[in-house]
């Protein structure tokens, strides 16, 4: 028999809404466009034919509708593999656990997972505008660590990348998950490919180097350096391997699509990217 998770563990709002996204099932798409950005909820949605539901909690926005037929839901996850481990988790619920009787539900029902953001680029030949689909996921994030996530870590690359880099006891063991092939073929086929790295967070343990002295300076530049099976770290960004680490093990189809609008090597910056964003969110929707 399947246990009841107990309202400690999954919490709800009084009405009954999942407790952070605050959304019913009933409110949630199969196709779900995932954005950091709240402000690019309203960009993305402008975009749709109709809407049918706009949810606000914190930094969480939610509007779900149709575009050309298709339903999407549209939200926004707030920066950091951490919120991304809270959208996930509840996300999966709303699509897998009965939220009156608080047990799994006996049919799984698969979700589509696009997240589109913004990176930057470590391989001086990627240009700013450039828009890479993420092959697979290498976290230095320590989210996947807290789960049993058994084989659906690519522990070859993983290692190779410790030995590489000269992996530190003190820094989270990194993991290394891949992106959906079916969202793949269909979204990302004609993109550039690439290994996306994860941090968690955007200055120190991204190399950059403000006031606060980096412990690891040279990081960056082993990053860059690293070749494994003819794969090279194209791009290094604060989402990706938490959406594919738990995407893979809740048995959704996660994708990571992202527009370059900085080099990390050759300095450059994309000053003004709007109209690159909204054709990138125009191609995810027409492709969905």
């Amino acid at each position: 028999m399947k246990r009841q998770i107990p309202a400690s563990e999954l919490p709800l709002q009084n009405d009954g809404a999942i407790y952070h996204l605050n959304l019913h099932p009933e409110e949630l798409a199969d196709n779900v466009i995932l954005v950091g950005d709240p402000g690019r909820v309203e960009m993305i949605s402008s975009m749709l034919d109709t809407i049918e539901v706009k949810k606000q909690n914190r930094e969480l926005i939610t509007h779900t509708g149709e575009y050309k037929g298709k339903r999407i839901s549209v939200i926004s996850t707030g920066m950091g593999t951490d919120n991304i481990d809270i959208v996930l988790t509840e996300l999966d619920a709303l699509a897998n656990i009965d939220l009156k009787t608080r047990i799994e539900k006996e049919t799984h029902r698969v979700l589509n997972l696009v997240r589109i953001g913004t990176s930057g680029a470590l391989q001086p030949e990627i240009e700013v505008g450039t828009t890479v689909a993420s092959s697979l996921g290498l976290g230095i994030d320590d989210v996947m660590q807290f789960y049993d996530y058994g084989d659906i870590s690519r522990e070859d690359i993983v290692e190779e990348f410790m030995r590489h880099t000269h992996w530190s006891s003190r820094l989270p063991r990194p993991y290394c998950t891949p992106a959906s092939p079916v969202l793949m073929e269909r979204i990302g086929y004609d993109m550039r490919k690439g290994l996306t790295i994860s941090a968690p967070g955007f200055f120190g343990s991204q190399g950059r180097e403000v006031r606060a002295k980096l412990k690891y300076p040279e990081l960056n530049r082993m990053i860059e350096l690293f070749r494994y099976q003819g794969l090279g770290i194209t791009n290094m960004e604060m989402e990706c391997s938490a959406l594919y680490g738990l995407g893979n093990m809740l048995g959704h189809h996660p994708l990571t699509v992202c527009l370059i609008i900085a080099n990390r090597v050759t300095g450059k910056f994309l000053d003004s990217y709007h109209d690159l964003m909204a054709d990138l969110c125009r191609k995810v929707l027409d492709r969905f």
